[in-house]
């Protein structure tokens, strides 16, 4: 998520148990994006092999399927017949045989995950840069017309809209009898399954708001008023915080989605400083908010980028999931727009490995297995730079300019193949079963499958 000025950090708690988190940075965006759906009723052995829960269970950026490389594109489609580039293309939601998702062209689709057959087209007034939910019925999601709309899954039906008077660009969350969004500059909603408001927390500095729901309690939730330039940890049932990241003195413009294991909680925050960047990495004590380690690196970049450092930076703040963690046994694993991809040790925050290519990141990661699958963006040279025993890359007239679907071993960074696509990735592939979907900032949205 991102804050519309410059702020800092400091955690306090109702328990009075951490003087402060020093040395962080990023305010312009909390990119905190959470718990999408909660579906036990829906987790059988049809739908098992869907992408059901927004960043996956915990959001720890990964998912129990197996998919090895390489994969052949089922199908293909291109929603806009011009050239314009998009600046967001968020994860959809994939259940049972179908795929969903929201676009810029103001349209929320309904597609056959099999053929790519259309079975139903939403239109709002607006841009949709939300990640839907959903239930066994119905479909979830935000528009930048201000509205929060639900929608059958069965026809495309309209059930309800819910004016809020802002842009809506949020994870939404299905949690027990509620449905969760957040309006940018104005609240986080919890509504009834009628779409009737039952409360709201005041958001009177946040965009792109995202956060996950685990154990009754939000991660992370918008501050209090009191507090305004912070976000923290809050308990729905009892409408109180349990701990606060105050993000006032920060230089900090991003605060990425956070992940949970165990008594762990990781995220990530990003700074522009012109012609470079400055990420801290965190993990903090999921119950108390206290500060269990950090990490602060600069970023690196090629001589091969698309655009300035800061242009970059700017065009990255539409991606809800920017700089969201992965969790793979006991490394979080970061791909954070620079061109170097990073693994810390969960519970220390040392390096474990690095992987360094000639272009940037442009997509958060997705684990599969012992995979890790995200998107390069164009402009780079064949071969990757930075990792022993990378494989080569066969040579041609595309090959160095090409945005690539990548898969590196988990273990230890290691190139294990690549594949170019029309256009950057934008969000985290979402890898359901043998499938593996995402968009790119050229329109096209794909669903890849193993090559047996």
């Amino acid at each position: 998520m991102r804050h519309r000025r410059s702020a800092g950090r400091r955690v306090v708690s109702r328990k009075g148990f951490h003087p402060g988190l020093a040395g962080a940075a990023c305010v312009r965006g909390l990119a905190l994006l959470g718990l999408l759906l909660m579906l036990p009723p829906l987790l059988s052995c049809r739908t098992r092999a869907g992408w059901v829960t927004y960043r996956g269970e915990q959001g720890q950026g990964r998912t129990p399927t197996t998919v090895y490389p390489p994969f052949a594109v089922k199908w293909k489609l291109q929603l806009q017949l011009d050239d314009r580039p998009v600046r967001a293309f968020n994860p959809p939601v994939v259940l049972e045989d179908t795929i969903y998702f929201g676009s810029w062209d103001g349209n929320f689709y309904a597609l056959d995950i099999e053929s790519g057959f259309m079975r139903w087209v939403f239109k709002t007034q607006g841009p949709i840069n939300s990640v839907p939910a959903a239930d066994e019925e119905n479909i979830y999601f935000g528009s930048n017309d201000g509205r929060a709309y639900a929608v059958s899954r069965k026809d495309g039906s309209a059930l309800w809209s819910f004016d809020t008077g802002r842009t809506v660009q949020s994870n939404f969350s299905r949690y027990g009898d509620r449905v969760i969004f957040t309006s940018d500059l104005g609240a986080t909603y919890f509504l009834s399954e009628n779409g009737v408001e039952i409360q709201r927390v005041p958001n009177p500095v946040w965009l792109y708001h995202t956060y996950q729901v685990y154990r009754d309690v939000m991660y992370f939730a918008p501050g209090p008023r009191s507090r305004p330039v912070s976000f923290g940890a809050y308990d729905i049932n009892q409408e109180v915080y349990l701990w606060i990241v105050d993000t006032l003195a920060d230089n900090a413009t991003w605060y990425s989605f956070p992940a949970l294991k165990n008594r762990y909680l990781y995220y990530g925050t990003c700074g522009d400083f012109g012609d470079s960047w400055e990420f801290v990495y965190l993990a903090l004590e999921r119950e108390t908010g206290r500060l269990l380690w950090e990490r602060v690196e600069r970023s690196r970049f090629g001589s091969n980028l698309p655009a300035s450092p800061s242009v970059l930076f700017d065009q990255n703040l539409d991606l809800l999931d920017y700089m969201a963690p992965s969790l793979w046994r006991r490394l979080v694993i970061y791909t954070s727009g620079d061109t170097v991809v990073r693994a810390f040790h969960r519970k220390s925050g040392r390096i474990v490995w690095e992987r360094t290519f000639e272009t940037p990141t442009s997509s958060a990661p997705t684990v599969a297995g012992d995979r890790v699958y995200f998107g390069l963006l164009e402009g780079g040279v064949a071969g990757a730079a930075g990792g022993p025993g990378a494989p080569a890359r066969s040579e041609g007239p595309s090959a160095e300019t090409a945005a690539r679907l990548v898969c590196l071993s988990a273990r230890d960074g290691r190139l294990l193949w690549d594949m170019e696509t029309e256009g950057a990735i934008l969000s985290a592939p979402v890898v359901a079963g043998k499938w593996v979907v995402f968009g790119t900032d050229r329109n096209f949205f794909y669903v890849m499958e193993e090559v047996f």
